[in-house]
């Protein structure tokens, strides 16, 4: 088969949820098939490379992918409109796309009506009215946006049970699952840091994220248990304010935050070394953090919200603990998910293996061109 990604972002350059699951993907099924990625220029050299096995296609220099915190919709526009010549002069039995920031999808169905070929739109969330809390009364024109380009493709791939559920709520039939996934060999190369880390947040410091959450919950912590250390890790728009609520709850000596790794392998490590990772995300399309976590054998803490995907992935008392969304709640998550046993958190993650899934990827793809 011929299969092509659409992505502006591209892995390694680019780091983040969306950007492994295609890399991860592209890659293994790269053994088989021809296999594209067409996203932004991020390499020196020639705009069209290959890399194991992949041939991606620079359509542009790269823009800036996020202001003020929020995905920037010209630079959304500006790849469409970039990606649509190389694309539409390619042949693809299928072109899978992800579903956010939109407007690539309408690019990639010319395409696929051209050529004959197989659309497949993943989504890794829907908004629907969360568009209102973030872009206010502007953000019908979000929710419009999101609806028609549901319209848009042959196939729905959803990466969680709640994301299919809420895919079928915009009126697609029959919406496909497939996960995302981590690589089990290389979690399991990966060195334990040298580090004394009691519980650990690894992500964007965006406010969806919630660390803030976590740090009222550390100021609980240390009131029944002063020994424990929290790690954040993370770089974005809240720093300043997160590094500020430390001091104000008079928390220097027991949360620091630290710039992220630039080295995957490293905030593995620092996952191995830390007795809890703390998630208490209000909006997660999949929580892949979490299942990194959990095949290093460290439970996860995250929030009982209506769009945390992660909570399908941790199971409360087991794996981890599934809180309310209060810093009572998250403290006594913090406390207890540290008594799981890191066994049965590497057990439940490896049924997420990029292998496992390369192989259903492969079999929905021939199904559906």
């Amino acid at each position: 088969m011929r299969i092509a990604y659409v992505y502006d972002a591209v892995y390694p350059w680019e780091t983040g949820g969306v950007q492994k699951r295609v890399w991860e993907l592209a890659r293994r099924l790269a053994d088989d098939h021809d296999v594209h990625w067409y996203g932004l220029h991020y390499w020196d050299g020639p705009a069209v490379i290959e890399r194991e096995g992949v041939t991606l296609h620079g359509v542009g220099e790269p823009e800036t992918l996020y202001v003020d915190g929020r995905r920037s919709i010209p630079e959304a526009l500006s790849f469409a409109a970039r990606v649509a010549r190389p694309l539409l002069s390619e042949s693809f039995d299928v072109i899978d796309c992800q579903e956010f920031p939109y407007f690539p999808a309408f690019t990639s169905k010319l395409s696929a009506a051209r050529h004959g070929a197989t659309l497949v739109l993943t989504w890794h969330e829907v908004w629907g009215d969360y568009w209102y809390e973030y872009l206010g009364a502007k953000g019908v024109c979000g929710k419009l946006v999101e609806r028609a380009t549901a319209a848009v493709p042959d196939c729905h791939l959803a990466v969680s049970d709640r994301t299919r559920r809420d895919v079928a709520s915009l009126g697609a039939s029959d919406p496909r699952y497939l996960p995302n996934g981590i690589s089990v060999a290389e979690v399991e190369d990966a060195p334990e840091a040298d580090a004394d880390v009691d519980v650990l947040f690894a992500g964007r410091l965006i406010p969806e994220k919630n660390a803030d959450l976590l740090v009222r919950a550390m100021s609980r912590v240390r009131e029944r248990n002063p020994d424990v250390q929290c790690t954040v890790v993370g770089e974005g728009p809240e720093r300043d304010r997160i590094e500020s609520l430390v001091a104000d709850e008079g928390l220097d000596a027991t949360v620091t935050v630290r710039d992220f790794y630039e080295e995957y392998e490293d905030v593995l490590g620092l996952m191995k070394a830390a007795d809890a990772l703390a998630l208490p995300s209000e909006r997660e399309g999949f929580g892949i953090t979490a299942l990194e976590a959990m095949a290093c054998g460290t439970p996860v803490v995250t929030i009982d919200h209506p769009r945390n995907a992660a909570t399908e992935l941790v199971a409360d008392g087991e794996t981890g603990a599934v809180c309310d969304p209060t810093p009572e709640a998250v403290a006594d998550g913090i406390l207890a998910a540290r008594a799981c046993a890191p066994e049965d958190c590497v057990a439940a993650a490896s049924e997420y293996d990029w292998d496992r899934l390369a192989d259903r990827a492969e079999t929905l793809y021939r199904e559906v061109a």
